[in-house]
């Protein structure tokens, strides 16, 4: 072994993999969610903003594309400092073109160059995450992984939301606090780039190739796709792919949207800062408790024994913005107890999720198999998250969260489909 294998192998998981996935889930949630709840105070409608907003999950449907390369060129560990970079330079250029006339347009733009950058860290974290972990590891770390990754996104949207709510407010401005919002965003990236730096371990898997010929590259280019759709129930793992979020794809557009609109639209009537203190604290709470106890049950008797019950408790969730659209409370505590249960299923059933893409990734080309899994689950979101938009608008918000009940029928159906392994994600006696 290499001195730098040793070191990996002394170095504790808890060192590097909740700072990496704290930093794979902000610029995801600053794509996907932190742009729609500020394009919503700044009177964007919710069929434009889930319409655009939507056709950012994009880069993550088409990184299957390029994640071969990221097997090929460097190291996983190169990739990852690299685009932490890229991020840190996207999130500033986000607060530098708030402020601008056209905002819109050349915010998104921004956003799509960030939603690249963040796609790319995705398929070298992920990698990372499996070339440095055991398959037991991984089970055990799955719901630390999910945990630090949610536990990045409701931070997102609860502190830094709160954040830039409470300080438009003071200044009395529109965009003062989002741009202070992203530049905190930009510095944080910087001091996770340096961090990682000297933190991440060296695996021994994770080593620069050989320098090859183009012909060699595409060789394994087209080996990767042929090897990933000829696996044993391909189409079944795709429609547990693409419809176990099926709910979740159209909810999460549309509850900011349901949270900050008033009554006379159907809306709870909050404002900006309380709908990131109702996630920044109740909702990170149901997420930590959901993710942990996701973990070890799956750690302990195998995700084979937990897959139904996940998906149950994935589904249930969407009960509680029915019952607030329909009773609209106006007591806070209402609204965190239910925010509370639907983080709560959703860290929970999140977990089986995860590991259904780890395990039918398995193989010689685990990350590229992997990236394509998540490319998959990119489309499942992107493709109804569109629509969602113009389906509350139409059907109100009572009406749309009632269909995204009845999409849950999706989510547990598939799960009939699946096969797994009984002994995947347990503990070797």
């Amino acid at each position: 072994m290499t001195e730098s294998d040793t070191t990996a192998g002394r170095r504790s998981p808890w060192w590097w993999v909740p700072t990496l996935y704290f930093a794979e889930g902000l610029p995801y949630m600053a794509v996907m969610t932190i742009s729609g709840i500020m394009y919503k105070c700044l009177g964007i409608s919710n069929t434009e903003l889930a319409f655009y907003t939507s056709w950012l999950y994009l880069p993550w449907v088409v990184k299957p594309l390029w994640s071969p390369f990221v097997d090929i060129v460097k190291t996983k560990r190169w990739w990852v400092t690299a685009m932490q970079m890229l991020l840190a330079l996207s999130l500033s250029l986000v607060a530098l073109t708030i402020p601008a006339s056209g905002f819109f347009q050349l915010t998104l733009a921004v956003f799509w160059l960030m939603a690249f950058a963040s796609a790319t860290h995705d398929i070298a974290a992920d990698g990372f995450y499996m070339l440095g972990l055991s398959e037991h590891q991984q089970s055990v770390f799955v719901g630390i992984r999910s945990l630090f990754y949610r536990i990045s996104m409701v931070a997102g949207q609860g502190a830094l939301v709160v954040l830039a709510g409470l300080l438009n407010e003071s200044y009395h401005s529109l965009t003062f606090g989002w741009v202070v919002t992203f530049c905190i965003m930009s510095l944080f990236f910087l001091g996770v780039t340096v961090y990682h730096s000297f933190v991440l371990p060296y695996p021994r898997a994770d080593r620069m190739h050989t320098v090859r010929t183009p012909a060699d590259v595409a060789r394994e280019f087209a080996e990767t796709f042929r090897t990933f759709f000829t696996k044993p129930g391909i189409v079944v793992a795709l429609l547990f792919m693409l419809l176990y979020r099926l709910p979740e794809a159209q909810l999460v557009k549309m509850i900011p949207s349901f949270l900050l609109d008033g009554a006379e639209s159907g809306g709870l009537g909050l404002t900006a800062d309380q709908v990131g203190l109702v996630y920044g604290t109740v909702g990170v709470i149901g997420l930590m408790l959901g993710g942990i106890v996701g973990g070890l049950c799956a750690a302990r008797n195998g995700l084979k024994a937990w897959l139904h019950p996940m998906a149950w408790s994935m589904s249930l969730t969407c009960l509680t913005f029915v019952y607030l659209a329909f009773a609209r409370p106006t007591a806070l505590w209402e609204i965190y107890a239910c925010v509370f249960v639907e983080q709560f299923g959703y860290g929970f059933g999140f977990t089986a999720y995860m590991l259904y893409l780890i395990y039918f990734s398995a193989g010689r080309f685990k990350t590229a198999h992997y990236s394509l899994c998540t490319g998959f689950m990119a489309l499942g979101m992107m493709i109804p998250g569109m629509f969602s938009g113009w389906l509350a608008d139409t059907a109100g918000y009572a009406g749309f969260f009632v269909w995204c009940m009845v999409c849950c029928v999706a989510t547990i159906g598939v799960c009939y489909l699946v096969k797994v392994s009984p002994s995947f994600g347990k503990k070797k006696q």
